[in-house]
C-alpha cells in the first residue's frame, strides 16, 4: 500500500484543519494539499506546501520589465510571452514542495537535477519498508537494438515470468538478509548505515522535495517526454496534473511550447524555408547529420 496507517492519520488530520492566511492561495492546489496521488505499486506524490500562482508571476515580470510589457493586455498574454521568449526569472518565484515515495533508482535519475532542496529518508537511522517496486508484465521490456537507453518489445510469456520471479525472489531474499543482520535477537546487529548496502535498488525511499517553478518545468519537458524511463514519468505526469491546478495559465503556455512545441536549428529553419518554397530538400543537400535529418524529420512530418 502506497500511504502506511500512519501516513494516511497524518493526511487526515492536516486535511481536516483550516488557517485563515493573508497570502495568495489557489483553490484548485489547495484541493491537492497533502493528499497522496499513487504513483507505480506503492508510491506516491503529494504537496505539501506552495508559494504564489499565476499573477505572481506577472507581478514579477511588470517589476523587472516596466513599460516593456504594457502591449500585453493581460496575465495569461504576459505569461505566454514569458514563457515563448524563454524569460525564465518570473518563473522562480512560484514555489512547491513535495512528499515522493519512489524507488531508489527512479531517484538516482531524479537527484540529477541538481536545482531543488532535497531531503531524504535515511536508512542510517530508520529501517527501510519490505516495499520494492515490481513492474507491470506489460512494462518488462527487453533492451532497444536502437538505443542503448531505451527499451525494445515487451518480454512474453516464460521469459517473462522468469524475470518477474527473479525480481520478486531476488528482493525478498535481500530483505529477509537485511533484517537478519539489524536484528539484536542474541547478538549486537550489524549497523544500519552497513546493512542498507545490501538492498536492491527498486526498494522503495522517501523524500522532500521543494523547487521553485522555471526548474520544475525544466524537469518535467524532460521527465514528462515520451522519451523519458516510464518509471520516472509517470511521476511527471502526475506532477503536471497538480500544477496544471495550481498555475493554469503558465502550466497552459507550458504544455504548449515545451512540451508541445519544438526547438529548430538555424540548419532546419533553412530548410524548412526552403521546402515551404518549393524546392526539394534532402538529408544529403541539408547539411544535417542522419540523426539531425531523421529528428527533423519527425516534426515537420
Amino acid at each position: 500500500m502506497p500511504v502506511s496507517a500512519d501516513q494516511q492519520a497524518e493526511i487526515d488530520a492536516q486535511r481536516a484543519e483550516s488557517h485563515q492566511t493573508l497570502r495568495a492561495t489557489v483553490p484548485g492546489m489547495e484541493s491537492h494539499l497533502y493528499k497522496a496521488h499513487d504513483v507505480l505499486d506503492h508510491g506516491f506524490i503529494r504537496v505539501i506546501d506552495y508559494m504564489g500562482d499565476d499573477s505572481a508571476i506577472c507581478q514579477a515580470a511588470r517589476v523587472s520589465y516596466g513599460k516593456g510589457t504594457k502591449s500585453v493586455q493581460n496575465d495569461e498574454g504576459l505569461i505566454r510571452y514569458l514563457m515563448r521568449h524563454w524569460h525564465s526569472t518570473p518563473f522562480e518565484m512560484c514555489e512547491i514542495k513535495l512528499h515522493v515515495k519512489l524507488p531508489v533508482f527512479v531517484a538516482r535519475q531524479w537527484i540529477r537535477h541538481r536545482t531543488a532542496n532535497v531531503n531524504e529518508y535515511s536508512a542510517r537511522y530508520s529501517i527501510l519498508d519490505r516495499e520494492f517496486y515490481i513492474p507491470h508484465p506489460d512494462h518488462l521490456n527487453a533492451q532497444s537494438v536502437i538505443n542503448n537507453q531505451g527499451r525494445g518489445e515487451a518480454l512474453q510469456g516464460e521469459e517473462a515470468e522468469r524475470v518477474l520471479r527473479y525480481l520478486k525472489d531476488d528482493s525478498m531474499r535481500a530483505y529477509d538478509h537485511y533484517e537478519e543482520m539489524i536484528s539484536e535477537d542474541g547478538q549486537q546487529g550489524l549497523a544500519r548505515e552497513l546493512a542498507r548496502m545490501n538492498l536492491p535498488a527498486n526498494i522503495y525511499t522517501q523524500w522532500y522535495w521543494k523547487v521553485d517553478l522555471h526548474n520544475l518545468f525544466h524537469f518535467l519537458r524532460l521527465r514528462a517526454d515520451s522519451h523519458a524511463q516510464y518509471e520516472i514519468r509517470v511521476y511527471a505526469d502526475a506532477i503536471c496534473e497538480v500544477v496544471k491546478d495550481w498555475v493554469p495559465a503558465a502550466y497552459g503556455a507550458f504544455e504548449d511550447y515545451r512540451l508541445g512545441g519544438a526547438t529548430l536549428s538555424g540548419k532546419a529553419l533553412d530548410c524548412l524555408r526552403k521546402m515551404l518554397a518549393g524546392e526539394e530538400v534532402t538529408q544529403e543537400n541539408s547539411g544535417m547529420s542522419k540523426g539531425e535529418w531523421r529528428e527533423f524529420m519527425g516534426v515537420v512530418g
